[in-house]
Parts: structure tokens; C-alpha cells; sequence
């Protein structure tokens, strides 16, 4: 044991990764949460090898993951008018032999397995949390969560994309922008879909995994559970006021006219989709953020809180993780004196892989979305989706012991109040 004592303060894929982590290496942790009992909200969420490397560390875990995630090694592109243009099939291998594996599946059910991990590990959580303040010394860090002050050593802040913790660490309000995209999202059973000819054969051959790419607009759809659940997922220009709403009901009428004149196989698939399970989910940008930590640095951002990603990166989540295994090794090597070294050493080794995946969200879905799709019958390849070695091919455990000491190093010829922003 550590003696070191985290808040936690969000009880996302962020949160409970960070929980985890730092019960796994010696900390005592406690975590607060606004919800007042656990939903199974959501609908598809992608975990990449890398993430993978830290569900199979967590005993138990993998085997439960493994049958209610999709179990296909390919992705099938298809113009909007429903031609073939190639099958991308994914050579795992190599990636598993080397212990990563990706998960990919309902956010609501693997969010309910990692919730009770954690719960089986001791982690104490409280739900029905309001934090309305941060606050930090320089020998201790806290908040005020219902009306109580909770102290510990250091606060991991990882209460998502609208982070109230923000404010503390950049010193003034960063509101959310308009990336120009929304995003409408389903998950549903495939029975009726099943019956369609047009969609029979997504759903009655297993797993399947089909995108569908216009101009502007891209249509990825998957069976999941041997073809018993559907989700799909539409990527198209929006300019709403994002302040308003960044997340609401969606309605089939206004999907089908983004998709107007595409494959009549995407129209049976929405028009296949229940009102109910239907979401219209704008696509926010935030600015870089100069940094993720307090002007103590007892206090750190993590997840979507620090570094909001495209979902074409398919890389968010995992990046999430990446950071509460991070965090956790470093404060086992800092130690409890050296907790604020060990928050500075956290974001100077994440800041940099985290920028360079965010990226990708963007390239990817420019090379979709501006395809020459005259030219793709002669180089299909040119849509293929990226799989860079080094993002998947990453042990965030194993990096951390591997450069912690030379981090330090490096931190103590900076001076740690100036920071310049990429």
C-alpha cells in the first residue's frame, strides 16, 4: 500500500480505469458520482488492442467482454449507392500475441461488467454526488461534494466533456464549439431486420460490419451477439448551437433526408429503427488545453474532460484508459510525498500520444468524407481505415515504468509554471 489517498471525481470508462488502476498499485480510492444508480445507457463504443492490454490485466474481465462484443475481423466499404468498393480485413495476430485485443460492444454492458470490478476490488463509490468545488494545497487536494469536503492527495477529474473541473485547471470558462458534424446513433434488436431482404444478410451470417461513404456523410453499421443486436451510426454536417443541446432524441424523417438518394439497404435500416432508440448527437471541438493540471498540480483532468475526441478515431475511450493506467504507476513510483511530481510526469508522458491520436479522428474522416469516389474503383485502398502500430501496439503500464525516471528528469529542468501550447 501506497498510503496514497484519490478522489475520483466521474464514474466513466476514465474514472473507473483511474478506480482500478490505483487500487491495483497499492492507492486507496474513492469515487464520486452524479448519477444517482447505474443505467445501462448508450449504444456502440470501440475499445482498441491498446485498451484491450488493460481490460486482460483485470482478472475475469476478458471473459465476460468477449460474448456480448462484435466478433468480426473485417469491415466491408461501400459507396452511398450501395457498390462494393473493398473488404478490410484485419490481421489481429500479431496484436494478441502481444497482448493487446480490441472490444467492441454496447457501452451500457461492458460499463456495467468494469462497474462491478471495480466494486469486487473494494473501490468505494458514491453515487448521487454534486461536486460544485475543487480546491488544493500545496500538501493536499479536495472537493465539496454535497455539501461535504472530501480531502485526499491528489483529484482525478474525469467528469467528461463538460468538465466543471476545467475551470479550475485553465483558470477560466472553456465553452464547448460546433466541430460542423452531428452524429445520429441507434442500437436495437435485428428481428425486423432480419426479415428484410435488403438487410437479411447483416444480421443472418453472424457479425458483420459495413460502412457506407458519400460526400460529407459516412454510415458505419454492425451486428453484434451472432447477429442478435444492430447498431449504426450516421457522420454528417450539422451546425447547431451546441450550447443548447449536445445530445437529443433524433428523428428517422430527418436521417433519411441526410441519406436521401444513398443504398436503399441504409434507408431499411433506419427506417427499421425504433423512435425511441434514436439519438441526435452533436460533435463538439474544444481547443488544445495548455495543460491538464492545476496550478498545484494536485488536481489532473482525464478522459473526455481533458482531450474530447472524434469518434473516428475509434481511439477515445481507449485513450481514457491509457491515462488511468498512466496515473496510477506514476504515483506508485513518485510515492506519497511526491504525488504533485507524479501528476507533472502523468501529463508530459500522455500530452503528446494523446495529441497525435486526436488527429487521427480528423484525417480519417476527411479521407472519408472528401473521397474521389471516381477514383476509388482504381485505388481502393485510399479509404482504408488506419492501423498504426503505435497506437495499438502501446502498453501504457509498461511505458510508464519504462520512462517515469527520465520524465522526472526532464521535469525538473522546466520550469513548471510555463507551458506552451502546441
Amino acid at each position: 500500500m501506497s498510503g496514497i489517498k484519490v478522489i475520483v471525481v466521474g464514474a466513466g470508462f476514465a474514472g473507473l480505469t483511474a478506480a482500478i488502476e490505483c487500487v491495483r498499485h497499492g492507492h486507496v480510492v474513492t469515487v464520486l458520482e452524479s448519477f444517482k444508480e447505474l443505467k445501462p445507457l448508450g449504444d456502440l463504443i470501440s475499445f482498441g488492442h491498446n485498451a484491450g492490454r488493460i481490460f486482460r490485466r483485470w482478472p475475469g474481465v476478458e471473459g465476460q467482454l468477449a460474448p456480448i462484443c462484435l466478433d468480426t475481423r473485417s469491415l466491408t466499404f461501400k459507396t452511398y449507392a450501395g457498390e462494393d468498393i473493398m473488404t478490410q480485413v484485419w490481421d489481429e495476430e500479431e496484436l494478441e500475441r502481444q497482448g493487446g485485443k480490441k472490444f467492441n460492444g454496447h457501452r451500457g454492458e461492458i460499463h456495467e461488467i468494469i462497474w462491478n470490478h471495480a466494486l469486487s476490488l473494494g473501490v468505494e463509490i458514491r453515487l448521487g454526488q454534486r461536486v460544485t468545488e475543487y480546491f488544493e494545497t500545496d500538501s493536499e487536494a479536495g472537493v465539496i461534494s454535497n455539501g461535504e469536503r472530501v480531502v485526499a492527495d491528489v483529484v482525478l477529474a474525469a467528469d467528461g466533456v463538460r468538465s466543471t473541473a476545467r475551470t479550475i485547471v485553465l483558470g477560466f470558462e472553456d465553452k464547448p464549439k460546433s466541430s460542423g458534424y452531428a452524429i445520429y446513433r441507434a442500437w436495437f434488436s435485428s428481428a425486423e431486420l432480419a426479415k428484410n431482404p435488403l438487410t437479411a444478410h447483416l444480421v443472418n451470417q453472424g457479425d458483420t460490419h459495413t460502412g457506407w461513404l458519400g460526400p460529407d456523410v459516412h454510415f458505419l453499421a454492425a451486428s453484434i451477439k451472432n447477429g442478435k443486436d444492430f447498431s449504426w451510426v450516421c457522420t454528417h454536417k450539422d451546425e447547431a448551437d451546441v450550447e443548447e443541446s449536445w445530445s437529443a432524441p433524433g428523428s428517422t424523417e430527418d436521417a433519411l433526408k441526410v441519406l436521401e438518394g444513398w443504398d436503399p439497404a441504409v434507408h431499411a435500416i433506419v427506417s427499421a429503427t425504433p423512435a425511441d432508440r434514436l439519438v441526435d448527437w452533436k460533435l463538439v471541438y474544444r481547443d488544445p488545453f495548455p495543460t491538464w493540471l492545476s496550478p498545484l498540480h494536485r488536481i489532473a483532468l482525464i478522459g473526455d474532460a481533458a482531450h474530447p475526441f472524434l469518434p473516428t478515431s475509434i481511439q477515445g475511450a481507449s485513450q481514457a484508459m491509457e491515462d488511468g493506467s498512466t496515473l496510477a504507476v506514476c504515483l506508485e513510483l513518485s510515492g506519497k510525498a511526491n504525488a504533485q511530481e507524479a501528476l507533472r510526469a502523468y501529463e508530459k508522458i500522455r500530452y503528446e500520444r494523446v495529441r497525435a491520436a486526436q488527429k487521427t479522428g480528423e484525417s480519417t474522416r476527411d479521407k472519408w468524407h472528401k473521397a474521389d469516389f471516381d477514383q476509388l474503383k482504381n485505388n481502393p485502398k485510399a479509404i482504408k481505415l488506419p492501423r498504426e502500430d503505435w497506437l495499438l501496439n502501446h502498453d501504457a503500464e509498461s511505458h510508464a515504468y519504462n520512462v517515469y525516471a527520465e520524465t522526472v528528469a526532464a521535469l525538473k529542468q522546466e520550469t513548471p509554471e510555463v507551458r506552451s501550447q502546441p
